[in-house]
């Protein structure tokens, strides 16, 4: 998963600022190193991929509301997932 490429998508799909993007790219880049995307999946992580799945979230969601909307989806199927959840970012209302 490349990081850059990963910030610009973000940053090009949901307008979102640094901050959001910062921590996203952070807990996207610790669960591609972890390898667990890639066994339950079958597939790489890429930032393509992530974004899709960011997509598919409520419209009224921030980028770490979706974030978290995902990696709860993973939490359900498979388990494991929950350190990858966000707590806290810069901006956060």
């Amino acid at each position: 998963m490349n990081p850059t490429e990963l910030d610009r998508r973000l940053r090009e799909r949901f307008d979102a600022p640094e901050g959001a993007r910062r921590v996203v790219v952070r807990e996207a880049r610790d669960l591609s190193d972890s390898g667990r995307y890639r066994k339950h999946s079958g597939m790489d992580l890429t930032a393509g991929a992530i974004v899709g799945h960011l997509d598919d979230a409520p419209d009224d969601m921030s980028l770490p509301e979706r974030w978290n909307w995902w990696i709860g989806s993973l939490e359900i199927a498979y388990g494991g997932y929950t350190e990858y959840l966000i707590v806290r970012w810069q901006g956060q209302e």
